[in-house]
């Protein structure tokens, strides 16, 4: 079994990702949702959460050099230190906005400015968020020399963004492949992956087709 098909796998036995196509999630967008991702639940749970952890070990490895690990306010913050400490590289995290008092920072921990940083993110929906943090920590001066998740929707509209802004990215499992092994589960029914499918391509209009 893959890689993606064994995260995905896990990530269904222990809830953290949801299907139910019957009765849609409702996004803060207002979009209707056949699936709700929350990868926090994985903290929670220590063989998946090691799992995990070593899974994007593996594919930092295969990353160009980097010094510095960075995690994604909120979600992302705790895979990021869980790797920088398996890694052990220093790590910061982004705010996805400047504090309003104190130092008024939008990035915690130390950096001089010249360090090469992996990015580590728990989801990519659009890649707004990732691709914010990517642009502050560039302002210091620093390389990002990619971003990695362990979920992705796999919309266009992320690729489309990430190639813009000349930034690798990865994921250790997308939403195809959770699809894949729902099905194998029984979680879903194999008559459902149109419908599912269509959702990924076009989810603004996905609940009224």
């Amino acid at each position: 079994m893959s890689v993606a098909s064994e995260v995905a796998k896990r990530l269904l036995q222990i809830k953290a990702i949801k299907l139910n196509p019957q009765n849609p999630f409702t996004w803060a967008s207002g979009i209707k949702s056949p699936i709700y991702c929350d990868n926090r639940i994985i903290l929670s749970h220590p063989n998946i959460r090691d799992y995990v952890i070593y899974c994007l070990e593996k594919k930092a490895t295969s990353m160009p050099e980097f010094d510095v690990v960075a995690g994604v306010a909120t979600a992302g913050i705790a895979f990021g230190a869980l790797l920088a400490d398996r890694l052990k590289k220093p790590m910061v995290y982004v705010r996805s906005k400047a504090k309003e008092h104190g130092r008024q920072n939008m990035i915690e921990g130390q950096l001089e400015g010249t360090e090469r940083i992996l990015v580590i993110e728990d989801l990519i929906s659009t890649g707004g968020s990732s691709l914010k943090a990517v642009e502050a920590l560039k302002e210091t001066g620093c390389e990002v020399v990619g971003v990695h998740a362990i979920f992705s929707y796999g919309f266009d509209k992320a690729t489309t963004a990430f190639a813009s802004s000349n930034c690798p990215f990865g994921t250790l499992t997308n939403y195809q492949e959770l699809l894949q092994e729902a099905v194998k589960s029984d979680y879903i029914k194999e008559e459902q992956l149109v419908s599912l499918s269509k959702w990924r391509e076009s989810p603004a209009d996905w609940f009224n087709s």
